[in-house]
């Protein structure tokens, strides 16, 4: 019987009863209460009788009986947009696309918000994901419409500039993915092509806090301090709440040699964000280089507090040791480094941290037992955990070179694993 008052529901929706649609999902709903289609096509019948309200408590009830529904959320946010509840439409539509990279419709609504909002680049980065779809689905009008958006929201001077770049292609990615995705290709070494893009897109919105602090941070790992200094400071007067931005200010500060300024960095992005271990670390680093090894020792300690496996905390905290010449204590933290890094497979951090290692450990059996110890952990991770396959590859090298140390034979083996693996 409920199918009977659904079906009639949507016969009148088609021809504009929605009065008459309201009534029969309604009865269809009190036959059957889990009706999520019903709860649905009700909502559009309310929105397009102007109740929008009751549009999206029916849209959010077809959400709760149906979590993974496109076309909920899509509608539900066309509604917050009706009701000026932006930041409520722009989690909708973010959900829309979650469950749906391609939806087209999804992105140009994002793009539709963000203008609303006053997030200009957002905005456009969104209506060229929309307009691209549109073009691969074949649909002209709606791509000629995002683009017609794209012109109105660029800058005049800098109209020529923006329209010669090429439209983004997939992967499709937010504007915080995308931001990510530049900071990684400057990690790779590509700086100028990651600092030509921020350009691009300052030239677009010269509001965007976030794009002024990943230029500094590209022009930091230039080793343009100055001009990364502007950018932080930039970035700051646009939101002096942001404790990433204070962070990677400090790191240039020291950089340049202003410890106190670093300091004052530090302690600001703290006041931010107090459970952040790596502003720990950051602080402490500048403590060491300023002699001051108990404090140092006590932020790379809280540090360890927050996160206790980070292998940069104990390394920099048996540095700060081995100043105060608390020996012991100081390898206790190289080995527990050594061991994080090797879990990590990070093997340049890790033969970095035994270099340390060998410098402040006396010729004795324990630091050779340590040694050894080392060797075996790190080999065998190499051969996944098997140690039976570790002694194998050892007895062979064995047999090809005969008479040198167990730990010679570990490392050569350890070498071998390795230029495989390159």
């Amino acid at each position: 019987m409920n199918d009977d008052f659904y079906n009639r529901g949507l016969a009148r929706a088609k021809q504009k009863d929605y009065a008459g649609a309201i009534a029969e999902f309604t009865r269809a709903i009190e036959t059957n209460p889990h009706f999520a289609d019903a709860f649905y096509q009700r909502g559009l019948a309310y929105y397009d009788s102007g109740e929008i309200l009751l549009a999206v408590s029916d849209y959010t009830e077809a959400l709760q009986l149906n979590p993974e529904s496109v076309e909920a959320y899509y509608c539900r946010a066309l509604a917050r947009v009706a009701l000026k509840n932006f930041p409520g439409a722009l989690a909708d539509a973010d959900q829309v696309i979650r469950l749906n990279r391609n939806h087209a419709a999804a992105y140009n609504l994002r793009g539709i918000i963000y203008r609303k909002m006053g997030r200009v680049h957002d905005a456009i980065a969104n209506f060229k994901l929309a307009a691209d779809l549109y073009l691969q689905q074949k649909d002209k009008d709606n791509c000629r419409l995002c683009l017609e958006k794209i012109k109105q929201l660029q800058p005049k001077q800098n109209l020529t500039v923006v329209q010669q770049r090429p439209t983004p292609t997939k992967p499709i990615m937010s504007p915080q993915e995308y931001f990510t995705q530049l900071l990684e290709k400057a990690e790779k070494g590509d700086t100028r092509q990651a600092l030509e893009d921020l350009n691009w897109v300052l030239q677009v919105d010269p509001q965007d806090a976030q794009a002024y602090c990943c230029r500094g941070v590209v022009r930091y790992k230039q080793g343009n301090y100055r001009e990364a200094i502007a950018d932080f400071n930039q970035a700051l007067q646009l939101n002096f709440q942001d404790a990433i931005v204070y962070r990677n200010r400090g790191r240039t500060r020291f950089q340049l040699g202003d410890h106190q300024g670093a300091i004052t960095d530090f302690n600001q992005a703290l006041q931010i964000k107090p459970e952040d271990a790596l502003l720990y670390i950051a602080r402490g680093n500048v403590y060491r280089a300023m002699g001051n090894y108990v404090s140092a020792v006590t932020d790379y300690t809280k540090a360890l507090q927050i996160n206790p496996d980070d292998p940069q905390a104990y390394y920099n905290r048996g540095l700060a040791y081995a100043h105060m010449e608390e020996m012991q204590r100081a390898i206790a933290d190289y080995q527990q480094a050594a061991s994080i890094f090797c879990e990590k497979e990070d093997w340049k951090n890790y033969e970095h941290v035994v270099e340390s290692l060998k410098k402040i450990q006396s010729p004795s059996i324990e630091s050779k037992q340590t040694q050894y110890n080392m060797l075996r952990q790190r080999l065998l991770r190499l051969v996944g955990g098997y140690w039976e396959i570790a002694q194998r590859l050892i007895d062979q090298a064995k047999r090809y070179y005969p008479g040198m140390s167990e730990e010679w034979y570990m490392e050569k083996v350890i070498d071998d694993l390795e230029r495989d693996r390159g």
